[in-house]
């Protein structure tokens, strides 16, 4: 595989004396190239630039903007090789993870917010109850905050790094994007590709660098986005806060799945796999436990092991070469290992897997199945982040609806049974920002609903509406044309007691009724 080497960005602000952060493929272990630590002071210059360029941006319009997203859209499947090899470098991810859950979405994302924004953003005529407002146009505007910082993770450094931009921008926002320092390259890609397809300079920008550099950020822009841990998403809202400055969260998740004993259990063996192990196991909504009815429990786990046990781990060297890539944060191995640990320490038993896998210099985890496990153990409750897979027996629907929501996460949640409509029922009872019935994380793809979570998984959405109004402050405007535009109303200076008996009287007729039905009893 081509291992790819990035330049520091051309905008001024990187050079030979900055200091500098290895790029590694946690893979191989290799170092595949660097980019510059930014500092404050570098930060402040983007930014600057954003806020020049960002006028321009939003005057051009929606259309013309599509034009340089649909771009883009094109740009990303013609170079899909390029980036596809891009990511697996730096994330140690297999080419079908890269593939389908961030080429696939990047491509569907610029297309969709090409498309959908003008709507989304449209002016909105508002009908008044209020018999003072007669005659008068209500509108509710959307118009972009300015300047959006988007702090992404390490995990997909496109569709939950990068993707985020693309809203912001389609709404007419410059972004200053600050990718993780563990994976930059892919954002680095991306904003070139945004530059060679007509997005104006300084619209859009880079930020790499560490902990400094996403603090920065924070204090220069007018909205933030971030994905991420919960620990770091709680200082973000704070930094937010203490500026007043809105932010959206996607943090944290433990996302349960439930297994009635109807289930079709081939398929819920499969999508419990699949989503337990895709990407390693490094995905804020992936499966990490899963409750089973006692009556089918042990033939569930048999077929999950079974599957488990057939995937191939080690390093990615084009298509179909591995199921389960590397894990691409080191730390991440200790809290994987620590929950494994616990969870026997408990009396848990692990069925298959459960160390750290030395193939070359890469970091890798052996897909892990646990069983016996319960609510005392950090792998039930706290997020392993990793391609493992607690699966517990319960005694009926009421207990696993119980267990599953004995979490302070709630992003994502599956049920597996052939009554849909019982699917559903229990679907609506798990709190937690989305869920499906018989299938997982699949909501995903779908850009028209909103995706975000419940409890400690964050605060706001992305995707649907409300994933590009939040880029944008509401502005709500009155007109009152000149024949309804008395010299002065009634109610203005100078006050005169005749007139407020009238307006007293005018009151009770519009609101009295309310009063009067105040004893009755409903029926």
């Amino acid at each position: 595989m081509a291992t790819v080497r990035q330049d520091p960005p051309q905008s001024g602000l990187g050079g030979a004396l900055d200091p500098q952060i290895p790029v590694e493929n946690p893979a191989t272990g290799q170092v595949i190239g660097s980019v510059p630590d930014l500092d404050r002071c570098a930060v402040e210059r983007l930014c600057e630039r954003g806020r020049a360029a960002q006028g321009g941006w939003e005057a051009i319009g929606f259309d013309r903007r599509g034009e340089v997203l649909r771009r883009a859209q094109k740009w990303v499947i013609d170079n899909s090789k390029l980036v596809v090899e891009t990511i697996v470098s730096e994330t140690g991810k297999t080419f079908e993870d890269a593939q389908f859950a961030e080429v696939a979405y990047a491509a569907n994302a610029f297309g969709f917010w090409a498309k959908h924004a003008a709507r989304y953003l449209a002016d909105e005529r508002v009908h008044s109850s209020q018999v003072l407002l007669k005659g008068k146009r209500l509108i509710l505007r959307y118009r972009p905050l300015g300047l959006v910082g988007v702090i992404g993770p390490w995990n997909y450094p496109l569709t939950n790094s990068f993707g985020d931009c693309i809203p912001a921008l389609a709404a007419g926002n410059s972004v200053i994007l600050k990718p993780s320092e563990v994976t930059p390259l892919t954002s680095l890609l991306m904003e070139r590709a945004l530059l060679e397809c007509g997005l104006p300079e300084g619209v859009l920008s880079v930020a790499s660098g560490r902990g400094q550099t996403g603090e920065a950020v924070v204090e220069n822009v007018d909205m933030v986005m971030f994905t991420g841990s919960t620990r770091t998403g709680r200082r973000v809202a704070e930094a937010a806060a203490s500026r007043l400055i809105p932010c959206s969260l996607e943090l944290g998740g433990k996302d349960p799945m439930i297994v009635l004993s109807d289930a079709d259990l081939e398929r819920a063996a499969n999508l419990a796999v699949y989503y337990s192990m895709q990407n390693a196991g490094q995905t804020c909504i992936s499966i990490e436990r899963v409750y089973v009815e006692e009556p089918v429990y042990d033939a569930f786990v048999a077929r999950v092991l079974e599957k488990v046990r057939a995937l191939r781990v080690g390093v990615p060297t084009g298509p179909g070469s591995v199921d389960i890539g590397a894990i691409t944060f080191a730390p991440q191995l200790v809290t994987i290992s620590e929950h494994i640990a616990d969870a026997e320490g408990k009396g848990a038993k692990v069925l298959t897997g459960g160390h750290v896998l030395q193939i070359g210099g890469g970091r890798f985890f052996e897909p892990t199945v646990l069983v016996d496990v319960n609510h005392e153990m950090k792998v039930m409750k706290e997020e392993t982040f990793g391609p493992v897979l607690p699966v517990m027996k319960v005694s009926d629907v009421e207990e696993a609806v119980a267990l599953a929501n004995d979490s302070p996460y709630g992003l994502g949640a599956s049920v597996m049974t052939r009554n849909t409509s019982l699917g559903e029922q229990i679907a609506r009872r798990v709190r937690a920002g989305s869920a499906n019935v018989n299938d997982a994380l699949i909501n995903y793809t779908a850009l028209e609903l909103p995706m975000g979570g419940a409890k400690a998984s964050g605060l706001g959405s992305r995707h649907g509406a409300g994933g590009i109004r939040k880029y944008c402050s509401q502005q709500a405007i009155v007109i009152t044309p000149p024949r309804l535009a008395m010299k002065r109303e009634v109610h203005m200076f100078p006050y005169k007691a005749r007139t407020t008996r009238l307006i007293e009287r005018f009151l009770r007729l519009l609101y009295g009724r309310g009063r009067r039905d105040r004893g009755r009893q409903a029926p």
